[in-house]
């Protein structure tokens, strides 16, 4: 019988294995503070467990993260690794210091399967989900390698991103495992507010992570049409902006709906219905639109003025991304002007928007540049290197 990886746990279904093992489920909130707040890498390390339940969990149970396959630091200190996913497959991890916060960028694909016309990661193809250990096993070894101690409140990694290789929501239930061990404060206790998923706009997965575990929400527009997203985000094809846009809305409405007391003042409130909508409701009351620049493509002012039109009185904020160029990308970075013109349009109709700082451009660890190691079992690369030839 092959060892089970701690990392593939949450407290909750931890909880289920120990009792299955005839032990009390309460050990499964000893060993989590253990694996994710001290960051141990073995279960001898856990001093406040038994001799012989550490004896047996030797037998029966592991830590096993990535390992890395290589390391870089950029200039401007944003740190990527490449990590070790078997089979000559490699994902890649992205730490961001700031004065005041240090983001990860996680991955949760090895590649990615929705091809989106100006990302790296889709021109590499798809190889398969991460399981939820290879997710967490990502925030897990970046606390070490960064020096974190949790357990006396040094916390380097201040806020998740899911924007790493591939698309969180097309990998649902090993994404939400590893968010449920981001949140639980038996863990890495991170606010919901800190913790963000990007989604392309896979809408039913949106309604369900809403109703599961909703973090903040961030989606990647790139257009204000139908016609250009299409070409750029081709899952447009199946859920068009209309849709996207309507579940954008049913993702923040909870905020806005939500009781802040009963009904009737002499009546108690309703504990129990206090703590479900507590659990589920968005944790901001807006949605970040991505709006990566293409020069010549979607970065004129008629492109803001239509995205103005489209989003109308959707709570939101726009991040706007300067394009950052691959090998054969076919696309450009729109001019600082240009992108300075669009972002006054729309600050003008009342948005807030900002531009996001590039951060490791020289070590290939900005937005849009993860690329790893990817066995694409879609021949995606191999039929474009045809056409390409034939061309």
């Amino acid at each position: 019988m092959s060892a089970v990886n701690l990392l593939d746990f949450d407290t909750a279904s931890l909880g289920r294995w120990f009792a299955e093992q005839g032990e009390k489920p309460f050990r499964a909130r000893q060993v989590m503070r253990w694996v994710h707040r001290a960051g141990v890498a073995n279960v001898e390390q856990m001093t406040d467990l038994s001799k012989d339940l550490r004896a047996r969990l030797a037998q029966s149970a592991e830590i096993r993260a990535p390992g890395v396959l290589k390391d870089s630091t950029a200039p401007d200190g944003t740190r990527k690794w490449l990590l070790d996913v078997g089979a000559a497959n490699g994902i890649e991890t992205v730490f961001i210091p700031e004065t005041n916060r240090g983001t990860l960028c996680i991955s949760s694909q090895v590649g990615c399967a929705l091809e989106c016309a100006f990302c790296s990661t889709g021109r590499q193809g798809f190889n398969r989900n991460l399981s939820a250990a290879e997710i967490i096993g990502q925030l897990w070894h970046a606390n070490r390698a960064l020096g974190a101690d949790l357990l006396n409140g040094k916390r380097v990694v201040t806020n998740v991103v899911m924007m790493g290789m591939g698309e969180p929501l097309a990998n649902f239930d090993a994404v939400v495992t590893a968010m449920r061990v981001m949140l639980d404060d038996h863990a890495y206790g991170m606010s919901r507010r800190r913790v963000t998923l990007s989604t392309s706009g896979m809408v039913p997965w949106m309604d369900r992570l809403r109703d599961t575990l909703p973090v903040s929400l961030a989606v990647s527009l790139h257009a204000p049409n139908d016609a250009l997203r299409d070409r750029l985000v081709p899952i447009n094809r199946k859920w068009p902006l209309a849709e996207l846009l309507a579940a954008c809305r049913r993702y923040i409405e909870g905020a806005a709906s939500a009781p802040d007391h009963a009904d009737d003042e002499d009546e108690p409130v309703d504990e129990l219905r206090q703590v479900k909508w507590q659990r589920h409701a968005a944790p901001r009351d807006f949605v970040t639109f991505e709006y990566v620049m293409l020069r010549d493509v979607n970065d004129r002012l008629d492109h803001a003025r239509q995205l103005v039109d489209l989003i109308g009185d959707l709570p939101c904020k726009f991040n706007l991304i300067p394009f950052n160029p691959f090998p054969d990308a076919g696309f450009e970075r729109s001019t600082q002007d240009a992108v300075l013109r669009f972002q006054a349009e729309l600050i003008e109709a009342g948005f807030v928007t900002t531009v996001r700082k590039t951060r490791g451009q020289e070590i290939d660890g900005a937005c849009g540049q993860l690329a790893g190691q990817v066995q694409d079992k879609t021949q995606r690369s191999a039929r474009r290197a045809d056409a390409e030839s034939a061309a």
